[in-house]
């Protein structure tokens, strides 16, 4: 991997070099890195782009990296990942795409990744998207996810995209059985003419399952976002979701929470809130010797945590 390619790679995976325990590196289209453990298996799909990760039930304190970079321009790719963890499983899996296009031409990344939790099993998922590059092509992700958990299980789910990507759609889907919990936090920031929409559409299907779905978010300049859930409570549950969002310059924000219950048993609630930084948080911190624009960029920071 040159320079660029691993530099992308510590923006997403947060890695300085080889990661410990298992890892599929992806640069330009190619596999440029792999690695097993006696728990963790990554096989080649042989029927379209994609790997299949394969955890061992019981396996516990592991990791799974599968960061992809991609720095040609007009490059364009869907790559289909496939997880498959174990009954009383324990481990983190940390994904991401960052894109550096000094070109004309669009560059792309779709993944579409779907988790198997197996009963009792927890994961945390760490996605991570960026882009760079002073090209006219744009840098675009189109993530999709799909998540289903057997009884009892864990999951979750951290989506960051906080630079340089100009558009992204993220389709969520999750499917519960009974007693599994599903914790989703997304954060976002857009700029520019930049476009970002996220779609969550979580099914409560087994007695006792639970989900709390949110999302923080900032537009600044003339970007825009769509923000879109709907929790469905189809047995004795609990769900929440929630949008949270800044909006600056001459942004615009769309949020759209839902509920269903199809069960006596479903109790849902939704929130949403928009609105501007207040303007005592600012002079506030101005009075302690930050400009106006240093004030601003701390709140926001501040918020995406």
């Amino acid at each position: 991997m040159d320079q660029i390619q691993e530099r992308i790679l510590e923006e997403v995976a947060d890695l300085h070099g080889v990661p410990e325990g298992a890892y599929n590196i992806r640069a330009n289209g190619q596999m440029a890195g792999r690695s097993t453990t006696a728990n963790i298996d990554i096989v080649t799909k042989t029927d379209k782009p994609g790997i299949d990760i394969h955890i061992k039930p019981g396996t516990k304190h592991e990791s799974v990296h599968i960061p992809v970079v991609i720095s040609d321009s007009g490059l364009k790719e869907v790559v289909y990942n496939d997880f498959y963890i174990g009954h009383d499983a324990d481990v983190v899996i940390v994904a991401g795409c960052g894109i550096h296009n000094c070109g004309v031409q669009d560059s792309e990344h779709d993944g579409v990744h779907r988790f198997f939790v197996g009963k009792n099993a927890r994961v945390k998922y760490v996605e991570k998207h960026y882009g760079e590059g002073d090209g006219k092509g744009q840098r675009i992700l189109n993530p999709q996810t799909e998540v289903y958990m057997e009884e009892g299980s864990f999951a979750e789910m951290e989506m960051v995209q906080i630079k340089g990507v100009d558009s992204t759609k993220r389709t969520n889907l999750a499917k519960l059985e009974a007693g599994a919990k599903l914790i989703v936090r997304e954060r976002l920031l857009t700029h520019g003419s930049q476009y970002a929409e996220s779609d969550y559409v979580v099914e409560l299907n087994g007695e006792d399952s639970s989900a709390d779905v949110v999302s923080r978010s900032v537009a600044k300049e003339h970007s825009q976002q769509l923000f879109k859930s709907e929790i469905i409570g189809n047995a004795k549950c609990s769900g929440h979701t929630e949008c949270d969002a800044i909006i600056m310059d001459d942004a615009k924000i769309v949020a759209v929470p839902g509920l269903t219950a199809n069960n006596l048993d479903a109790a849902l609630i939704h929130e949403a809130a928009i609105g501007k930084i207040a303007g005592e948080q600012i002079i506030k911190l101005m009075t302690l010797g930050l400009t106006e624009e240093e004030a601003e960029a701390q709140i926001v920071n501040g918020f995406l945590k």
